[in-house]
């Protein structure tokens, strides 16, 4: 992902929902249970870590006293109220009893963390659930426990140079899957509220954009890295970034040579057996705000409420139709009517090659406003700009005496109209059908356009000769296109 690519807007719900899924997650949760539970007899270890006779203890706090991996998932628990702040490490004993083994023990105090869970808003727990988030996913970039103990020298000192294991890489690789996911979530037409396949996910890393049949070698790297996300995303989704269906052990199994013993056979065409993966409102909010804090334009839905119309029109140009309408809803709802209308009609005015599309988008605008905006639309009948799509409005909206438009009138707002498809959509095929219907309705149509005053006139008939499927009409149009620029000068 670019870092000069615009990024389509998300749309996340209020913090307050957002707060309440966070405290939610099973991950923080914990946390915050133990920070409650713990008192001056807990001890920690000198890296600020539960003492292991105190873990089923925590555990039986959590309800996981039957659990297996429940002493685990207290120590993971109790390193996120540490590393927050919920709890805070208070170094040496104060009685001056050392542990069993001789070791001097830390104790713990109330962090000012946990008191903000309480006596602060919204942003204040988010603020902690982006601290957990951080702790988390510097672990999920980190060799699992077998290569660790594998890469072990004798003395108990890793030798790293056995794992493999680049640390900025692989955060690297981390940070770009959840930027791949994230982009894939907002764009239109992407997955959505849906979850996408693990081995997707994994080809969209690996795979070249321009090679058509993936290699023997990139699909074994694909496989490779859809095990590692396997396993990252497994620790990525107790605390809430994502939801997530692990691949199938079934499928592990058969593909594990080592194994002797005969394994069912699966359904490798289910490709739900090969890991599903989503990002939650909650992970598109943290994604997002860690693209912020790396400088990424991440825009939200929601942004521009308190922005003037200006910036409203000139920022929504680049959104899809629905994220643009979405915005446009929330700032509309903070302004009354006619003074809105107004605002928006000055924005949408100009010559510059941004201007057809604000035009655009100020008609999408309008068309929310009701009949209280009826005076801003009538002050513009005569603007060589705006007037016709002012009287677009006036009549959907069942006005009376709009007075008709002159043909150049007609023409101008017919190249306007077209020079905005083409900013927005390119050469798709609703506008395909627009050139045709045009041509179609008007058999002197490009006789009279080339003659159009307006800056992109010789661009929209360029684009209706490459688009209209009659060779004779295209040729008609490509001959006004040359004529528009010969009068342009």
């Amino acid at each position: 992902m670019s870092d000069s690519s615009p990024l389509p807007p998300v749309r996340l719900p209020a913090e307050a929902e957002l707060a309440r899924d966070a405290l939610a997650t099973p991950l923080l949760s914990r946390a915050v249970r133990l920070a409650r539970w713990a008192g001056p007899d807990t001890r920690v270890g000198a890296g600020g870590e539960l003492v292991e006779e105190q873990l089923p203890a925590a555990a039986a706090e959590l309800g996981l006293t039957g659990d297996e991996d429940g002493a685990a998932h207290a120590s993971e628990a109790w390193r996120i109220a540490v590393d927050t702040g919920l709890v805070e490490i208070v170094d040496g004993n104060e009685d001056g009893e050392d542990g069993e083994d001789g070791e001097e023990y830390g104790t713990v105090a109330v962090g000012e963390e946990l008191a903000a869970l309480t006596s602060g808003g919204p942003a204040d727990v988010l603020g902690l659930w982006l601290g957990a988030l951080d702790t988390v996913l510097a672990d999920a970039s980190v060799p699992d426990l077998e290569d660790l103990v594998d890469a072990m020298e004798e003395g108990g000192e890793i030798d790293f140079s056995q794992l493999d294991w680049d640390p900025e890489a692989e955060a690297e690789f981390l940070e770009g899957v959840l930027g791949n996911l994230y982009l894939l979530t907002v764009t239109e037409g992407g997955a959505g509220d849906g979850p996408i396949p693990l081995p997707a996910l994994a080809a969209s890393m690996i795979v070249p954009d321009d090679m058509r049949e993936p290699t023997d070698d990139v699909l074994e790297q694909v496989s490779d890295a859809m095990m590692r996300l396997d396993d990252q995303f497994r620790l990525l989704d107790p605390v809430g970034l994502v939801e997530f269906q692990p691949v199938d052990e079934a499928l592990m199994a058969a593909a594990d040579e080592s194994v002797a013993e005969p394994v069912e056979p699966v359904d490798e065409s289910d490709v739900s057996r090969y890991g599903m993966v989503r990002l939650t409102p909650l992970g598109l909010y943290g994604i997002r705000a860690r693209m912020l804090e790396a400088g990424l334009d991440a825009p939200a839905v929601g942004d521009l409420v308190d922005m003037g119309a200006d910036t409203l029109l000139g920022a929504t140009s680049a959104f899809s139709q629905a994220a643009a309408q979405a915005e446009i809803e929330q700032w509309l709802a903070r302004r009354e009517p006619l003074g809105a209308a107004r605002e928006l009609l000055a924005a949408a005015r100009g010559a510059d090659e941004g201007a057809p599309l604000r035009r655009l988008r100020c008609q999408q605008a309008l068309s929310l406003v009701g009949r209280e905006a009826e005076p801003a639309l009538r002050e513009v009948l005569d603007d060589a700009e705006l007037g016709g799509l002012a009287r677009v409005w006036l009549a959907e909206h069942g006005a009376t005496d709009v007075p008709a438009p002159s043909e150049d009138l007609v023409f101008w707002l017919t190249v306007d109209t077209i020079a905005a498809q083409l900013s927005l959509e390119g050469n798709s095929d609703e506008l395909q059908a627009l050139v045709e219907g045009l041509a179609a309705q008007h058999s002197g149509f490009f006789s009279a356009a080339w003659r159009v005053e307006h800056p992109a006139t010789a661009d929209v008939l360029e684009a209706m000769g490459r688009l209209h499927p009659d060779k004779k009409v295209a040729k008609e149009a490509r001959k006004a296109a040359f004529k528009a620029r010969s009068a342009q000068g």
